[in-house]
């Protein structure tokens, strides 16, 4: 086997490989337009990869490149105000790129803007020499006037610090600090680069202990939230699920609002984005738009991208809270999600469960 194989079967957004050598959840490269996939599962000498973009026209023998590397978000200045789609691709950039309204099959657009600089202020209390783990902050940028983005050290990285950039504008790809740690050096950039399906450390789980005020009486007295806590919003179709998170995301006193659209109608999340882009924050007086991150996976595009955007929703917002800062994270919607389990799974000729779902559906979920 080798990093490039070739396609063995095309059912949908699944697509079977065959003499390709790769890891679970590695990102490869379908087909000459290199369509961004994701390893589902392996079985014997056959790769089954989940496709997020339009598999129409790809053939069976064309060619299928490995990455070497797990989807991964960017996690660095430029998130807030920010819209993605599920892997992570801004679709304001696309749009003006493409001249289109819809993502182009192929379109490589980083997350995160190379070419705009950003003003680093350097930690005053670090010193060269000083040790340095996870999650030290060593300098700061401010991104919108309603968030401070603290640069950290990233996760699996400790030493000591042998050089930090002076205060000064600097690209998210410019190095701001060197750590060295048992005779090897690491170069500490403006952004990070985090696995979207593995959790981010911390170092202790603290119990829920303070109530997050939603901004809908209904629900602060009937049905009180915990910060750090989950919740969900059971109903039919048409019973209001999309309005109520909608009003929880505008109002709830959190310093980062995470917002994404898991398979929902188009007209709704333009809706929601139509709103926001007005809505100011009446606590701080500010464009909501400026402390919010909108993830936008609506039904007309690949079901395999719902799952994705749920996962990268949860990696910002675990990103913001190793800052300190109180983070909603609002999924619509769960049913969605699973749907499109449903679906892959279906096509992978997997045991059915109830209703048709996946028997792993409740471990995914929760």
């Amino acid at each position: 086997m080798s990093s490039t194989g070739r396609i063995y079967r095309i059912t949908g957004p699944l697509v079977v490989a065959e003499d390709l050598k790769v890891m679970m959840y590695e990102v490869v490269y379908v087909g000459e337009e290199s369509l961004i996939g994701e390893v589902i599962a392996i079985r014997g000498d056959k790769v089954y990869i989940q496709v997020y973009e339009d598999t129409t026209g790809l053939t069976v023998g064309e060619k299928v490149a490995a990455s070497g590397s797990l989807l991964s978000a960017e996690l660095g200045p430029g998130l807030i105000g920010s819209i993605y789609d599920g892997l992570q691709r801004p679709e304001k950039d696309i749009s003006v790129i493409t001249g289109s309204i819809f993502i182009k099959r192929g379109v490589r657009v980083p997350a995160l803007k190379r070419d705009v600089k950003w003003f680093f202020e350097r930690e005053k209390s670090l010193s060269i020499g000083d040790k340095v783990e996870p999650g030290t902050i060593i300098g700061y940028v401010r991104e919108t006037p309603l968030v401070l983005h603290k640069i950290m050290i990233p996760p699996n990285t400790s030493g000591s610090l042998k050089w930090i950039a002076p205060d000064g504008d600097y690209t998210v790809d410019d190095t701001v600090a060197i750590v060295e740690s048992s005779g090897r050096r690491y170069e500490v950039k403006l952004y990070q680069i985090w696995p979207i399906r593995i959790p981010r450390p911390y170092r202790s789980k603290l119990d829920p202990g303070e109530p997050l005020i939603t901004g809908l009486r209904v629900i602060d007295y009937m049905f009180p939230l915990a910060k750090g806590g989950k919740a969900a919003i059971p109903g039919g179709f048409g019973t209001g699920k999309t309005v109520a998170l909608q009003e929880i995301t505008k109002w709830s006193h959190s310093d980062i609002a995470i917002f994404v659209g898991c398979g929902e109608r188009g007209n709704e999340m333009s809706d929601a984005l139509t709103s926001f882009l007005k809505l100011f924050d009446v606590r701080r007086g500010r464009p909501m738009m400026e402390r919010s991150v909108f993830i936008a996976n609506t039904s007309n595009m690949p079901v395999a991208a719902r799952e994705t955007s749920v996962f990268l929703g949860v990696t910002i917002g675990e990103y913001f809270r190793d800052m300190g800062y109180d983070v909603i994270m609002v999924a619509d919607s769960t049913s969605r999600w699973a749907e499109a389990m449903r679906e892959i799974s279906g096509r992978m000729e997997e045991m059915p469960g109830e209703e048709g779902f996946p028997a792993y559906l409740s471990s995914r979920l929760a």
